[in-house]
């Protein structure tokens, strides 16, 4: 699977990452098979250095407008500002396998992953649109 999102909204991830320097940023993907829209999120992690947690609130208005027919949540995005776009040992750890697509951003560059019912992420590719 290739993942299309348009080249304002990859730079948008870019920007929001690059002025947070020391704290992951996290939010949401909005979408059917493309991202359409992202939800910037607060990242209300005890410790926002390494680890990030989407702010409930944010999540569940996304969930119920989805189950109203407002939008797909086609995934999650986070930041690694102290290492690669991959998916570290933590998200492993903390993600819930619920198919769903993840972007992480590090090192300039955005990655996409779909998350497996059995915690495994599987890199796909990222077509960027104009």
């Amino acid at each position: 699977m290739t993942l299309r999102i348009s080249s304002e909204l990859h730079q948008q991830l870019l920007r929001e990452a690059a002025a947070s320097p020391d704290a992951e940023v996290c939010g949401l993907l909005i979408g059917e098979t493309s991202v359409e829209r992202i939800i910037p999120a607060a990242n209300v992690a005890e410790d926002t250095r390494d680890t990030f947690e989407i702010d409930p609130a944010i999540l569940f208005a996304a969930i119920r407008a989805e189950r109203a027919g407002r939008g797909t949540l086609l995934g999650y995005y986070h930041s690694h500002p102290f290492g690669p776009p991959t998916p570290s040992d933590r998200d492993v750890a903390q993600a819930v396998g619920d198919c769903r697509i993840w972007l992480i951003i590090g090192k300039d560059r955005v990655t996409a992953w779909r998350m497996t019912e059995c915690n495994r992420f599987n890199a796909l590719e990222i077509s960027i649109e104009v």
